[in-house]
């Protein structure tokens, strides 16, 4: 690929990560809320909010950067918290089953410092 390509995909393909991790995210918070009914003031009711809310605005774009900073936190937090204290304090993803977690938050990082990408609401309104 010649630096030309790489700088019209790059942008795109931020924006096709952010869709699919957005959409993914949201079904862990549709789970959550209306599958499995936790109640909504435990730690896992936040995390179903945010995730819920969070994946949807992430699968949009909008307000992309904020969105994903809060999700990359639950993220974080729920590493620790779900899979590396629940589980005897073991820190590798592939023993505690943190994977999802350490993935979401790092792509959910990334998004947050390189904002939605060009298939957003967030280029939209910048357009306007």
């Amino acid at each position: 690929m010649t630096n030309d390509s790489c700088a019209i995909w790059a942008p795109r393909t931020l924006s096709l990560l952010r869709i699919i991790s957005g959409y993914l995210f949201l079904l862990h918070g549709i789970e959550k809320l209306f599958v499995a009914h936790i109640p909504l003031g435990s730690l896992m009711g936040a995390a179903g909010i945010i995730e819920f809310i969070g994946g949807i605005l992430i699968l949009l774009g909008l307000f992309g950067r904020i969105a994903a900073f809060i999700c990359s936190g639950e993220m974080a937090f729920a590493y620790f918290m779900g899979h590396v204290a629940a589980k005897g304090h073991v820190l590798t993803p592939v023993h505690n089953g943190g994977d999802a977690a350490v993935l979401f938050c790092f792509v959910f990082l990334l998004i947050a410092a390189s904002g939605s990408g060009p298939f957003s609401l967030d280029s939209l309104r910048k357009k306007s």
